[in-house]
C-alpha cells in the first residue's frame, strides 16, 4: 500500500517519488513482476523509492527480461491510435490543415495560462527509460545475460531510441531541458542541481547522441515485419530532430527562443554559453547537415520500394490501391515503405476505433478549405494557375483533376464506405457516404468542417463489428526521408542541389502524378505567394515567404504527410503563426453558402444566437466551425497567438520545490519560458 499526499513533491521533474499521484507502476508483458513497495511520507521535498524497492536483483539476466523491458516503451513512449476517437489521424488538429470542434487556447489572448502544474512537464518516462537502461548496461557489460547477443544489443538500442523520443516531445513543448541519464538518488542537493536546464541546441545534440549510439546496438532489418525500431527507423527519426533543431535556430534567431538571443531567460543560468560551432548560423548548419545525411541513407535504401498512389478508391471487391492501404489495413508486415507499425488486435482486446471514425464523421476532426486549395491540381500547378477548373461548389468536385492524393483521402458523398464482409448485423458504421452532417457536428456522425478523411479506413463492416478495430497506426515511413533530405540540403545550398530534385520527383511519382507535373519546377514557376495566404506554411516570422522552392517544398511535405501528426511540429519550426498576432484567421471548411451544398441544410439556423447551428453567410460564404454561436466564444473573431505560446510555461510550483529556501523562485536553477510570467493564473506577456 502507499499513502499519497494530495500535492505533488519536487519529482514532477525527473522521477517518480512515492508521494507523486501520477506515479505509473512499470509494467512486463512477458514476466510478471512486483515492483515499487509502499511507503508512508508527505513530504515537499523530493523522496524517491530507493532502486532496491524497484525490482529483484535477479532481474536483467536474460534476454526474454531485456525484452520484456523494451516492449513496455512501446505503449508507454510512441503514439498510438485511441479509444473512441480517430486515433493518431486527429493529431494534426489546431492546424490549417486539421479542427476539431474547440480548438485549442493557444489560439486565444486570454485562456492559456499558467499554473502551479503542468501535466506535460512530465519526467516518469525519461527516468523509466534511465533507470531501465542503466540496468541492462551494467548487466550487459558484466556478461550477466544470457541469451542471443544480437537480439539483447538491439534490445539495449531500442531503450537507446526511446530515451530520444521522449526527450523530443519535451523539447517541442518547453525548448531548453535538464539533461538526465540516469535515476538519480534521494537526495535533495543532487535532484536540485539536476534541473539545471541545458540550451535546446544541447538537448538536441544529446537526442541525436542517443540515437548515432541506437545505431551502434540495433541490428538493420531485425525484425522483418517491422513491428520493432530498427536501424532506420532511428537514423530517420534522427533526420527528423536534426530539422526540428536547425530550422529552430534559423527561424527564432535573435530572439528569447534560442541561446544568447535578446532577452533569453536561460542566460543568467548558462553564463558565457558559446555554441560548439562558434555561431548560431553555424549551428544551425551543423543540425540540417545531419539531418541531409541521415535522411539520405534511409531515402537512398528505399526510394525504389515506395508504393504509387493508382488514384483508385476501392468500391468492391477486387479493386485495390497499395498506397491507400498503407493506412487502410490490419497489417503492413511486407510493405518496405511503412518503418515501423503498431499492431493491433481487438480479438486479445488490443483495438481502436479508427474503423468507426473513418466510416462516420471521422469523430473529433475535419480538413479545412486552407488545406484543400493547398493541393495542386493534377497538371502540377496550383488552383488558381491551372488550365483545369478549380470547383468547391460541392465537395465531390473539389477532387476533379487535383492531386491524386487529394483525391483518395477526402471522403465525398455517395461513395462507398465498406463493402467487405456486409454480412455483419453491426450498425457501427455507414455504408454510403452522407452529405456531411455539419450542423450536428458533436455528434458520432457529426462533421466538424463538412472535409473529411478516408486516411486509414479498410472498407470491412467486420472491423467495425462487436466493438472496436484492428486498424494499423504507422509509426514512420520512408517517404519522410526524402522530404527531410529535401528541406535541410535546401536550406544549407538554397539551390536544387544533390538530390532535392531527383527526390521530389520520386515524392510527386509515387504520389500519382504524371507528365509535366512530376517536375517541381512546372509547380515552382506557377506559384504566385500572394494568393498562397491561407497557408499557414507560407509565413515565417509574421512575413510571407518570397523563396516559391521553400514553399513548395514546405507544400509537398504538407500534402504528403497530412493527418500524420507532423504539421503542428512543422509549423512551430516554422515559426508559422507570428501572423496570427496582427491579424487572426478564420478556420474554414466547405463551400456552404451560394452553392448547392446551401440546399443540404434546410433547417440550419446561421444568426450567431445560441440556438444557431451554422454560421452566418455574411461572416463568409464557407462554413466556419468555430464561428456558429456568438454568445461566450472565445473563437468567434477567429483564431489568434502570442509568442510565448511556441512553447508551454513551466509549472510554477517546480520553482520552489527547487529554490533553495522554497520560497524564493530567483534562486531556482530553473527559469521561466519566454514571455511567460512566474505567477500563476497569468496569460504571457507577449
Amino acid at each position: 500500500m502507499v499513502i499519497r499526499c494530495q500535492e505533488h513533491s519536487l519529482s514532477d521533474l525527473m522521477l517518480h517519488s512515492k508521494n507523486d499521484t501520477t506515479m505509473k507502476k512499470y509494467k512486463f508483458p512477458i514476466i510478471a513482476l512486483a515492483l515499487a513497495a509502499g511507503f508512508v511520507s508527505c513530504s515537499d521535498y523530493l523522496e524517491q523509492e530507493p532502486l532496491s524497492y524497484l525490482t529483484p536483483e535477479k532481474f536483467y539476466t536474460s534476454e526474454d527480461q531485456v525484452q520484456a523491458v523494451a516492449n513496455q516503451f512501446y505503449t508507454d513512449i510512441l503514439p498510438g491510435h485511441g479509444g473512441w476517437d480517430y486515433g493518431t489521424y486527429t493529431s494534426d488538429n489546431n492546424t490549417d490543415n486539421q479542427m476539431s470542434r474547440n480548438p485549442s487556447s493557444k489560439f486565444t489572448t486570454n485562456l492559456y495560462k499558467t499554473s502551479n502544474t503542468n501535466g506535460d512537464w512530465s519526467w516518469g518516462n525519461i527516468r523509466n527509460v534511465n533507470y531501465q537502461l542503466n540496468q541492462v548496461k551494467t548487466k550487459y557489460a558484466a556478461g550477466q545475460i544470457s541469451g542471443n547477443d544480437t537480439n539483447i544489443r538491439q534490445y539495449i538500442g531500442e531503450l537507446y531510441f526511446f530515451r530520444a523520443y521522449a526527450y523530443f516531445d519535451l523539447l517541442k513543448k518547453f525548448g531548453d531541458l535538464p539533461i538526465l541519464t540516469e535515476a538519480l538518488p534521494d537526495n535533495e542537493a543532487i535532484l536540485v542541481a539536476a534541473n539545471k536546464r541545458q540550451p535546446c541546441n544541447e538537448v538536441a545534440r544529446f537526442i541525436i547522441n542517443n540515437l548515432d549510439t541506437a545505431t551502434t546496438y540495433l541490428k538493420e532489418d531485425f525484425e522483418s515485419r517491422h513491428t520493432r525500431v530498427s536501424y532506420d527507423v532511428a537514423l530517420l527519426f534522427k533526420s527528423r530532430v536534426a530539422l526540428f533543431e536547425g530550422s529552430w535556430l534559423t527561424n527564432f534567431a535573435g530572439t528569447p527562443f534560442v541561446p544568447n538571443g535578446t532577452g533569453w531567460p536561460g542566460a543568467a543560468k548558462n553564463a558565457n554559453y558559446q555554441y560548439p560551432t562558434g555561431s548560431i548560423e553555424a549551428e544551425a548548419k551543423y543540425f540540417f547537415t545531419q539531418s541531409a545525411e541521415a535522411a539520405e541513407k534511409v531515402a537512398e535504401k528505399y526510394k525504389n520500394l515506395l508504393v504509387t498512389n493508382n488514384g483508385i478508391v476501392p468500391q468492391k471487391e477486387g479493386q485495390s490501391n497499395p498506397y491507400l492501404e498503407l493506412w487502410g489495413t490490419t497489417s503492413d508486415a511486407g510493405k518496405p515503405e511503412i518503418l515501423l507499425w503498431r499492431e493491433y488486435n481487438k480479438s486479445l482486446g488490443v483495438k481502436n476505433d479508427v474503423e468507426v471514425a473513418v466510416e462516420k464523421g471521422n469523430i473529433g476532426t475535419g480538413f479545412t478549405r486552407s488545406l484543400v486549395e493547398g493541393y495542386l491540381m493534377k497538371d502540377g500547378k496550383p488552383i488558381y494557375a491551372s488550365a483545369y477548373e478549380y470547383c468547391d461548389t460541392s465537395v465531390n468536385k473539389v477532387t476533379q483533376n487535383r492531386d491524386p492524393r487529394l483525391s483518395v483521402f477526402l471522403k465525398k458523398p455517395g461513395d462507398i464506405n465498406c463493402f467487405k464482409n456486409m454480412s455483419s448485423s453491426e450498425d457501427h458504421y455507414t455504408e454510403i457516404e452522407p452529405v456531411p452532417a455539419i450542423t450536428n457536428a458533436n455528434a458520432e456522425d457529426g462533421y466538424i468542417t463538412g472535409y473529411a478523411i478516408r486516411k486509414g479506413m479498410t472498407f470491412d463492416k467486420e472491423q467495425t463489428a462487436n466493438g472496436g478495430s484492428s486498424n494499423v497506426c504507422v509509426e514512420f515511413r520512408a517517404t519522410e526521408a526524402l522530404l527531410n533530405y529535401m528541406e535541410a540540403e535546401y536550406m544549407l545550398t538554397h539551390s536544387l542541389s544533390g538530390k532535392v530534385l531527383e527526390y521530389w520527383k520520386i515524392v510527386r511519382e509515387r504520389a500519382g502524378f504524371t507528365g509535366a507535373a512530376i517536375n517541381p519546377q512546372t509547380t515552382i514557376d506557377a506559384t504566385d505567394m500572394s494568393k498562397e495566404t491561407l497557408d499557414w506554411g507560407s509565413y515565417t516570422a509574421g512575413k510571407q515567404l518570397t523563396d516559391k522552392v521553400l514553399y513548395n517544398i514546405r507544400r509537398e511535405r504538407r500534402c504528403e504527410l497530412l493527418a500524420e501528426g507532423l504539421r503542428g511540429m512543422d509549423l512551430q519550426r516554422w515559426r508559422s503563426y507570428d501572423q496570427l498576432i496582427e491579424k487572426p484567421a478564420h478556420t474554414e471548411g466547405i463551400h456552404v453558402w451560394n452553392t448547392v451544398m446551401e440546399d443540404w441544410y434546410p433547417g440550419a439556423v446561421a444568426d450567431g444566437s445560441n440556438s444557431a447551428t451554422i454560421s452566418a453567410k455574411s461572416l463568409s460564404e464557407y462554413y466556419r466551425p468555430h464561428e456558429v454561436i456568438k454568445g461566450n466564444n472565445n473563437y468567434y473573431n477567429g483564431l489568434t497567438w502570442r509568442m510565448a505560446h511556441y512553447l508551454e510555461p513551466l509549472p510554477l510550483r517546480q520553482f520552489l520545490l527547487t529554490a533553495a529556501d522554497h520560497k524564493s523562485i530567483d534562486q531556482s536553477p530553473l527559469y521561466q519560458n519566454p514571455y511567460w510570467p512566474t505567477t500563476a493564473d497569468q496569460t504571457a506577456e507577449k
